[in-house]
C-alpha cells in the first residue's frame, strides 16, 4: 500500500508540487522515499491523487498523476465533544475519534478539568491536535479532515443552539438509558464526556436543559479517555457502519 500524505494546498493532476516540511522529513527520513517511488496526497476536500516522487534531495518533490475518488466516511454525522482530560490523553482521544470515523472533535472546558488552558498555550495545543487529526487521516485513509474546533468552555458551548434534528447525548456513569434504547438519529449526533471526575451537577443539569440526553455506557465506570472512544464504537455498530 502507497504512503498517505496530507497536502493543505489545493491539489489538481499534472501538478508537481513541494510536500510540506513534516510531511517530507516523515517520508524522506522515516519511510526512506526516494525517486521513483509511490504514493497518495490529499488535500482534505474528498478524493485522493496518485503521485510519484520526482525529486527526493533537500526538498520532496511530487508530480501528481490520476485523482481517485475514494472516500471511506460514515454516513453517521457524529461530534465528540470532549471535556479535556488529564496529560496528553486528548493526543490519544483525537487519534482514535478519527480512526473511528468521527466528522467534528469540540474540546472542552468544564469545571473539574484538571488541565487548564487559555491563549497562546490554547491555540498551541489546538494545532498540535491539528497534527494528530491529520496523522490519523493519513493512517486510516480518510481524505477528508474532521472539524476541530477551539477550546471552548461548557457555558458558551450550551448556549450555541442545536442543529436540525440534532440528537445530542450525555455520558452519563450514574444515570441513562442504554443507547440500545434509542431510535436511529435521524440528523447529525452529538456525544458529549465529562472530565475525570464527570461534570459537576450544575453543569448536568446545563447540559440537560440544553438538549443532552443522559446515556449510560454500562454499569462499569470508563475513563474519561475510555467512555467517548466507547460510545463512539457503539453508536457506529449501532446506526453507523461498523
Amino acid at each position: 500500500m502507497a504512503p498517505r500524505f496530507f497536502c493543505p494546498e489545493s491539489l489538481a493532476s499534472g501538478q508537481v508540487i513541494t510536500l510540506p516540511p513534516q510531511a517530507a522529513h516523515h517520508a524522506l527520513r522515516v519511510l526512506r522515499l526516494d525517486t521513483g517511488d509511490e504514493l497518495v496526497l490529499f488535500d482534505g476536500s474528498g478524493g485522493e491523487w496518485a503521485g510519484r516522487v520526482v525529486e527526493a534531495g533537500r526538498e520532496l518533490r511530487v508530480e501528481l498523476g490520476g485523482w481517485r475518488d475514494a472516500e471511506c466516511e460514515s454516513g453517521l454525522q457524529l461530534t465528540l465533544v470532549q471535556a479535556l482530560p488529564a496529560a496528553d490523553k486528548m493526543d490519544w482521544v483525537v487519534q482514535k475519534a478519527v480512526e473511528l470515523g468521527v466528522s467534528a472533535i469540540v474540546p472542552l472546558q468544564a469545571k473539574r478539568s484538571v488541565v487548564r488552558l487559555a491563549g497562546e498555550r490554547a491555540e498551541k495545543r489546538q494545532r498540535h491536535w491539528h497534527q494528530v487529526a491529520v496523522s490519523a487521516c493519513e493512517q486510516c485513509g480518510r481524505n477528508r479532515l474532521p472539524a476541530l474546533s477551539g477550546l471552548i468552555d461548557l457555558p458558551h458551548y450550551l448556549a450555541q443552539p442545536a442543529g436540525d434534528g440534532e440528537t445530542r447525548f450525555l455520558l452519563s456513569p450514574h444515570q441513562g438509558l442504554r443507547l440500545a434504547s434509542f431510535a436511529p438519529p435521524e440528523g447529525a449526533l452529538t456525544l458529549m464526556v465529562g472530565p475525570e471526575g464527570g461534570f459537576d451537577p450544575e453543569e448536568e443539569r446545563a447540559a440537560r436543559s440544553a438538549g443532552f440526553q443522559p446515556v449510560s455506557l454500562g454499569p462499569r465506570v470508563l475513563r474519561t479517555e475510555t467512555a467517548g472512544l466507547a460510545a463512539i464504537a457503539a453508536v457506529m455498530a449501532l446506526w453507523g457502519d461498523f
